[in-house]
């Protein structure tokens, strides 16, 4: 199964011998760089491009093209080279623009020697940038692993080169833009398709026609260090937050196989219209239910949505459930006022003539405007009743399909859980329902990595079930929902990809710690007292501002050796016990720099209690979304400002699913270790 990467992520390479296949819209050069340990390209022997198209290991394009096929023998590279940077450029003599925001976003594969996809990744967001780092292969702990890069220069190869560190970046620059324009003086063919016996046959030709005519769009996405389109979460007045979600098609391959490049007729001009990129998401699968009835709803089907995969399907119908459920309960809803509406205006009208007051004129009256709000109302409860039922048959059929990551911690799905080698699109926080409908839960999904931290609020908040619970119990069940979200970011999560840490100052939390602390997944015991919260915080303050530094400088392999680059997780219980003025602003800083490099904060804390900084700490409860232990409408979507109730997603009582499924992502993460 194809890996379809977004910005940041990475994957391990299965073998050593592979293909890197570029598709663009057009005309390219593509090449690649070596680096030491150091990431730093020692000279220009080091770099494959058009004009020295082979070294050890390697072999690139010779002129510029629109698809490109990259050989590489990993095994064969020198033990000196710790990363092959795979390089695109538009360069001037190739014609056309020399701008990528200009061009359809490149898509680049790694294949085996079958054609086979390991791995692929689309470019997006790129503008003024006229050379991009597409991919690095590098080694880590003697394997070899892609990761999807995307970083652009505007500067050109000059810039790119200079940045890697190679001292002639400016000279080599100028003759790989010379070796181009040799090339583009020779005819030269499409690269031709290869036997079926030794590669997928490449299928229809693209059409005619410009590539922005053809294939201009590019699917949105927004980015936070290594992040795919999230849904954004931002607290409103009173603590509302509001809920949006943006539907994207991914940044990924077709699932057929890709076009050729249009051979040219006989004396006619090349096509270069973008063989991969596709204007819309891939149609929904074939429904697998039977049809349905003349007059009746379509059966639903688990996965109908458009997506990639199977996971991105169910996401979007997921959403689309919500928006649906949303619309329907809005509709209800104006319905029901302007039947109030005009209810008051009739009987206004029939109380303000005197003459109706006379007699059983006005009685009438009054009995036949409650006639007509009571039809409208029955009218509206009927077309809701109706989107109810669909609402609720399409979840019957969703929940039980949903991955681990979806799904909640009584789905059978967890009984045959393993932890995972790819990150998913999501993570399921809790459920989402409405008045009219206390039956029919929407799963709450929010995007990986999470560019939000969480607050878990241990306080009253108002709603019914937080008054009817003591404060002791709203703190322990505020803990359980902070260790059940913990549990389900460490087990969706491959092995070695996310760390927890726990700040518990006066050691509160002990027992509702304990599947972290027993199953040995946590980076190190909770931390105590003044000095753990000092500690803590200083390490992945450093944590931050190194990361931060390497990502500016575009130096990332340049961290110190025993730096923890998996995401991480910090969970601060009883806040503000045990911090000071110091420790606060630490804190602060995690919450608005930590997302972008990969580390997260989950507060458990109440507001009241943390009332003596006063406004100082208004600015890091913003920066949270907020989420409660017990039911609790403060959460409002973005078409119509319903407030929704947001269940938290406990373990059923008893349930020995979290010890378990920790268990297993200890064992993987001590083999991952080895």
């Amino acid at each position: 199964m194809t890996a379809e990467l977004v910005r940041g992520q990475n994957h391990p390479l299965p073998e050593a011998r592979l293909e890197v296949r570029v598709s663009a819209g057009k005309p390219i050069v593509a090449g690649a760089t070596l680096s030491d340990e150091q990431g730093k390209v020692p000279g220009v022997e080091w770099v494959a491009h058009p004009g020295a198209p082979t070294l050890p290991g390697i072999e690139v394009s010779r002129q510029a093209a629109a698809d490109h096929r990259l050989a590489f023998d990993l095994d064969a590279l020198p033990r000196t080279v710790h990363r092959v940077s795979v390089l695109l450029a538009l360069v001037p003599g190739a014609g056309g623009p020399v701008r990528f925001g200009a061009v359809a976003a490149p898509f680049v594969a790694v294949t085996g020697l079958d054609g086979t996809e390991v791995a692929s990744y689309t470019l997006t967001g790129l503008d003024a940038e006229s050379a991009v780092v597409a991919l690095e292969l590098y080694r880590r702990q003697g394997a070899w692993k892609v990761r999807a890069v995307g970083q652009g220069y505007a500067g050109g190869l000059a810039e790119l080169l200079t940045d890697q560190g190679l001292p002639q970046a400016q000279q080599l620059a100028a003759g790989i833009t010379e070796a181009v324009a040799q090339g583009l003086a020779r005819s030269v063919a499409a690269p031709p398709p290869r036997t079926p016996d030794t590669d997928r046959t490449r299928q229809a030709t693209a059409p005619a026609g410009s590539p922005d005519q053809a294939h201009g769009g590019t699917a949105p996405q927004s980015t936070s260090g290594t992040t795919s389109p999230q849904s954004p979460y931002g607290p409103g007045p009173q603590d509302t937050t509001r809920i949006d979600h943006t539907t994207a098609a991914p940044a990924g391959a077709a699932p057929t196989d890709p076009s050729a490049a249009a051979q040219p007729a006989a004396g006619g001009p090349v096509n270069y219209t973008h063989p991969r990129r596709q204007t819309a998401a891939p149609p929904p699968p074939p429904p697998t239910a039977p049809p349905a009835q003349p007059g009746q709803p379509a059966q639903p089907v688990a996965g109908d949505a458009t997506g990639w995969s199977m996971d991105e399907r169910l996401y979007n119908q997921v959403w689309g459930m919500f928006e649906d459920l949303a619309r329907t309960a809005a509709a209800y809803r104006s319905a029901v006022d302007f039947a109030d509406s005009r209810m008051e205006q009739e009987l206004d009208k029939v109380l303000s003539d005197p003459r109706s007051r006379i007699g059983g004129q006005g009685d009438a009256a009054r009995e036949a405007a409650r006639a007509k709000h009571a039809q409208l109302v029955d009218q509206a409860r009927a077309a809701l009743d109706r989107d109810l039922a669909q609402l609720r048959a399409e979840a019957d059929v969703v929940e039980p399909a949903l991955p681990p990551a979806y799904a909640r911690w009584d789905n059978p799905v967890w009984h045959g859980y393993q932890v995972p080698m790819e990150i998913p699109m999501a993570l399921r926080l809790g459920d989402l329902h409405l008045p009219e409908t206390e039956d029919l839960r929407i799963p709450m999904l929010v995007r990986l990595p999470l560019e939000r931290g969480l607050w878990i609020d241990s306080g009253r908040s108002g709603s019914s079930d937080a008054s009817l619970a003591d404060s002791d119990e709203l703190r322990r069940l505020a803990l359980d929902t902070a260790v059940a979200l913990a549990a389900r970011l460490l087990a969706v999560y491959p092995p070695g990809e996310f760390t927890v840490h726990v700040i518990d100052p006066a050691g509160s939390g002990t027992s509702s710690f304990a599947p972290l602390v027993q199953t040995g997944v946590l980076a190190s015991p909770p931390a105590s007292g003044a000095a753990g919260v000092t500690d803590v915080l200083a390490r992945l303050t450093q944590r931050v501002d190194l990361v931060q530094m390497a990502v500016r400088g575009g130096a990332s392999d340049a961290l110190p050796p025993g730096l923890d680059t998996a995401e991480q997780l910090l969970i601060v219980n009883d806040f503000p016990h045990g911090f000071d003025d110091r420790a606060v602003t630490r804190l602060r800083y995690l919450a608005d720099e930590g997302p972008a490099v990969g580390v997260h904060l989950m507060m458990v804390a109440d507001r009241q209690d943390a009332a003596a900084y006063g406004p100082l700490l208004d600015p890091l409860w913003r920066s949270l979304m907020r989420l409660t232990p017990v039911p609790d409408d403060h959460l409002a979507d973005p078409w119509v400002g319903h407030a929704w109730t947001y269940e938290p997603g406990l373990v059923p009582p008893g349930s020995q699913v979290i010890q378990r499924v920790l268990s297993q992502v200890a064992t993987a993460r001590r083999s991952w270790n080895r």
